[in-house]
């Protein structure tokens, strides 16, 4: 009956963490670049520069990640402060809005065509 207990403690205790995991809440700042595209290149600049600012965070920051020990990533607790939290969110933000200049080639001066006859 003891070891009952102490199983279903160590689960409930588990099971609390599963929600607020390090890992799960560092997926989340992993965003798509697609929901972008649709943004003017200057604007997108514009929003890109101005949340980097914000933050006080370089225009080609990268999501990092933490490594946490083998097999406990999903129940190890999210135990960063929410400042830490915003700034992990707007280097993903930062980061899904480089991928979609980039796809785009925003900020680049448009090349002259050249027109030449063959031969």
């Amino acid at each position: 009956m003891r070891w009952n207990l102490i199983v279903l403690a160590a689960c409930l205790a588990t099971a609390g963490c599963v929600g607020n995991s390090m890992s799960e809440r560092q997926d989340d700042n992993v965003l798509s670049s697609l929901r972008y595209d649709s943004v003017p290149c200057d604007q997108l600049l514009a929003q890109r520069d101005g949340l980097a600012q914000q933050y006080n965070l370089s225009t080609q920051v990268k999501p990092t990640f933490s490594n946490p020990a083998m097999g406990f990533g999903p129940f190890t607790p999210d135990m960063r402060s929410q400042s830490q939290r915003d700034i992990d969110r707007a280097t993903g933000e930062i980061d899904a809005m480089n991928r979609s200049i980039d796809r785009r080639d925003c900020g680049k001066p448009d090349e002259q065509k050249k027109l030449a006859l063959p031969g």
